[in-house]
């Protein structure tokens, strides 16, 4: 069997691969007839000297590649071809590349030499080998970092649309239309209703995976959930596959699509719990008396803070003309999810990610942890290299510990906030290290040497990224529940014609855009 082996030039497309040339050149002087001496001679040429050449390591003068295509008769636009002169010599020049590449030099073995000995097959199986440890060495090493860049470009895409999706409201418009609701918090006989009118019934399970928050079955219209496990919402989590369904979300594509289709389908979660209608009038309302509210809006509608401050940055911009930024911050100042179009600037690495970089601890999302009275509305300003930023941050506590949920906003819409008269006020000259990254050289030079301390590491951080596309899922685990679980198929249990009806409608309802 045989692979095919694709030679690129040279990254600069205004020069050409020396390994190509040669071979080029080589395969001329053969059919020439020429040996290596003779070809030497007639360029005034050592033999070696031509030999780096043909062997691709020395790049070529114009002038020589001229008089070596004049000795050998051809054209200099014949050498300089894109092909690979033959099958042999593509497969040599591939191994030449793999075996000068980093992940060749990065591993313990000596250098191939490409000789006539060594077969096409041989060759082939090698390249084959390299191409497999390239495979797993990116689905390891690169995995994390592949979702560090679409998490930057959702954000890009996010804030250039004030984290506003029209589609998705109309969607969830739609959907609280078939189950009656006129405003107000969705309460759980609701949610039931609504995954009833969609044909769904629910079941509480002691046995779901752990490795999963529901399991829908599509096939037998079932969304298991867990029974006896803490959860913080479960109207969001029916919600969240009630969306996943009518989305017509299938197993993605890649890591990219995974993400994406968790924004949409907790985006349309979140515009059911919160529906467009009456939690804008609530906060035009507020807005008109200065007194918007993140907290006032969460206990509106019945929902976590976090799913209050998510919601408000999907209308404050659009509706309200507010620019905002979000922040959840775990307490050890790590940023776990963050949104901005207010000009303010998070913390990044080299890369521009967000996502596991530290908060200034000047900030509110870091001085929050600091307050002894939990209650109340902590509020700050902070003056920033960018502006002063008004902000408001609340703590919640969940498996992984104590985190801050931030809403903030530039200092010339902080007027229209309850927490705008605080007199708390930081100022922070990140990413400056001088600001609070660089300790007091005092304590330095008093603790130099004398300090080991073992680091507290999530073992996320030491292990490769789980491989699937539903990432993170004991696919195992997930497809012996639903066999366990499944009706009988003596059940006749067949998706009625009425539920397949409205989940089309709603479908139709979410347009080309969400699909």
């Amino acid at each position: 069997m045989t692979h095919d082996v694709v030679i690129p030039r040279a990254a600069d497309d205004d020069s050409y691969d020396p390994l190509l040339i040669g071979q080029r050149i080589r395969a001329r002087r053969l059919q020439r007839g020429l040996s290596l001496a003779q070809l030497a001679q007639r360029v005034e040429r050592a033999p070696s000297q031509l030999s780096v050449i043909e062997n691709g390591r020395r790049e070529l003068k114009l002038g020589e590649l001229g008089r070596i295509a004049r000795a050998l008769e051809v054209e200099v636009d014949d050498l300089l071809e894109s092909e690979p002169p033959s099958r042999r010599a593509a497969l040599e020049i591939a191994l030449e590349r793999a075996q000068a590449g980093t992940l060749y030099q990065s591993l313990p073995l000596p250098e191939l030499p490409v000789r006539k000995s060594l077969s096409d097959a041989a060759i082939e199986t090698i390249l084959a080998l390299h191409e497999e440890l390239r495979r797993l060495h990116e689905e390891r090493a690169a995995t994390p970092e592949e979702a560090r860049r679409v998490n930057g470009q959702l954000r890009q895409e996010q804030s250039e649309g004030g984290n506003y999706y029209p589609e998705l409201e109309e969607v969830a418009r739609d959907l609280l239309g078939q189950i009656g609701h006129r405003g107000g918090p969705l309460s759980q006989s609701k949610v039931s209703l609504l995954a009833s009118k969609l044909g769904f019934s629910l079941h509480s399970v002691p046995d779901l995976p752990h490795s999963t928050r529901s399991i829908t079955d599509s096939q037998h219209m079932r969304i298991y959930l867990p029974l006896g496990r803490a959860t913080s919402d479960p109207r969001s989590t029916v919600l969240q596959a009630i969306a996943a369904h009518v989305l017509q979300k299938g197993e993605p594509a890649d890591y990219g699509d995974l993400l994406r289709q968790r924004v949409e389908t907790n985006y349309l979660a979140c515009a059911l719990l919160l529906p467009e209608s009456g939690a804008l009038d609530f906060l035009q309302h507020a807005k008109a008396e200065r007194e918007l509210s993140v907290e006032d809006l969460r206990d509106e509608f019945a929902v976590s803070y976090e799913m209050a401050a998510h919601r408000f940055t999907n209308l404050a911009t659009h509706h309200l003309g507010i620019p905002v930024h979000f922040l959840k911050v775990h307490s050890s100042g790590t940023i776990l999810k963050a949104y901005q179009n207010d000009d303010v600037r998070f913390p990044t690495d080299a890369l521009g990610a967000v996502e596991g970089q530290r908060v200034c601890r000047w900030w509110s999302a870091r001085r929050v942890f600091r307050s002894e009275d939990r209650m109340r509305q902590y509020c700050q300003y902070t003056d920033k290299p960018g502006g002063t930023y008004w902000c408001t941050s609340h703590i919640e506590s969940g498996p992984g510990g104590e985190f801050s949920i931030s809403v903030g906003t530039a200092y010339q819409h902080t007027k229209w906030f309850r927490g705008r008269e605080t007199t708390v006020r930081h100022s922070s000259s990140c990413p400056d290290p001088t600001c609070c990254r660089e300790p007091d050289p005092t304590l330095v030079d008093r603790w130099d040497g004398s300090v080991w301390p073992v680091a507290r590491l999530h073992a996320s951080l030491l292990a490769a990224m789980p491989t699937g596309t539903f990432t993170g899922v004991d696919r195992v685990s997930m497809l012996e529940f639903l066999e366990r679980h499944a009706p009988s198929r003596t059940d006749g249990d067949t998706v009625p014609a009425r539920a397949a009806q409205l989940t089309r409608t709603a479908r139709d309802a979410a347009g080309h855009g969400c699909r």
